[in-house]
């Protein structure tokens, strides 16, 4: 696979939707419609807006259709290969690891997730990512749990506020020392990680990798203050999502 020059990304569109019921009792999530279109046609137009040419989509749940959707599109007119996890979901991590085969080994991978909206200028971000072995897009929303980043914006952990729960390969992190910023769904990952990924299972998460090896690899935190950003993932979300992705596409955000 040739794209030494392209960039390339991976849509997360496996997952079985169960926040979407009863919409996903007879679709695949990737498929529900916002604003007369597909979650996965909205995610491919801002990626292709972008300069991205070469896409992978991992499917699982109701796979079928995800795999005749594209085709029936054309691939929506740039490379976009299938990542087929029909026989048992593999998780983020897993997800990345399955897909190995259908990236190009000298360039970055934009992870973006089917159901996340946002504001981010995709092409800032995919630049960024050429400088680490990771960058996750983050920002200061509120939420219970967070990515602990040291001054430097290095991951070193996370937490639960709510539980008190600390992950991290720093025996006796200090928490209050550390930034504290929410993740997106969003991240830049480097095909240098691969062969770190050999001694994990078939099926994990890939915050669970990044929070194993931190400590190891460099994985920076992108801050975007003022990230507009929607999970687009439950029912009651649907109505809004329309209006926010006009307000994002009037801002012209790539």
């Amino acid at each position: 696979m040739n794209v030494k020059t392209s960039k390339q990304a991976m849509i997360f569109a496996a997952g079985l939707g169960t926040r979407l019921k009863p919409l996903t009792d007879t679709m695949p999530k990737a498929l529900v419609r916002v604003g007369g279109k597909t979650l996965l046609e909205h995610v491919v137009e801002r990626l292709k807006g972008a300069g991205f040419e070469h896409i992978v989509v991992n499917v699982h749940h109701f796979s079928g259709m995800i795999v005749d959707y594209l085709r029936r599109n054309n691939d929506f007119g740039i490379d976009i290969r299938v990542s087929d996890e029909t026989p048992a979901l593999l998780d983020t991590g897993g997800g990345i690891k399955h897909a190995a085969s259908l990236f190009d080994s000298d360039m970055p991978v934009l992870i973006h997730n089917v159901d996340i909206f946002s504001d981010i200028n995709l092409t800032e971000l995919y630049c960024a990512g050429m400088a680490s072995d990771a960058t996750l897009l983050v920002s200061r929303r509120t939420t219970s749990r967070y990515l602990l980043f040291d001054d430097d914006m290095t991951l070193v952990g996370w937490t639960n506020v709510e539980t008190g729960e600390v992950r991290s390969p720093y025996a006796g992190l200090d928490v209050s020392k550390c930034r504290m910023y929410a993740f997106s769904g969003i991240h830049v990952f480097s095909p240098r990680l691969f062969s770190l990924m050999d001694t994990f299972p078939d099926k994990f998460g890939i915050m669970d990798f990044y929070l194993k090896i931190c400590d190891k690899i460099r994985i920076r935190g992108m801050v975007k203050d003022g990230l507009r950003l929607m999970d687009v993932g439950k029912t009651d979300i649907l109505s809004d999502a329309e209006a926010f992705l006009s307000q994002c596409n009037a801002d012209g955000n790539n």
